[in-house]
């Protein structure tokens, strides 16, 4: 699982930020995890999210860009 650091950043971010709450965030793990083991292969936890209607497309761009700077959390 090469991607997992970088996902665990997007939920921890999203959390520090107000943004989602720990149980989305778990809640978007279980359908990643669901994924994999359906298809091999899973969506990245901010593209479940925005599908969940948790995060906007500005939230979504906004964690990413804290993610190029982490100093911004």
């Amino acid at each position: 699982m090469e991607s997992e650091p970088e996902e665990i950043r997007f939920g921890i971010v999203a959390v520090k930020k107000g943004i989602a709450t720990p149980e989305q965030i778990v809640k978007a793990f279980e359908i990643q995890l669901s994924e994999d083991l359906a298809r091999g292969e899973h969506s990245r936890i901010g593209k479940i999210l925005l599908d969940q209607g948790v995060i906007t497309h500005s939230q979504l761009n906004e964690i990413l860009q804290v993610l190029k700077k982490p100093e911004q959390i």
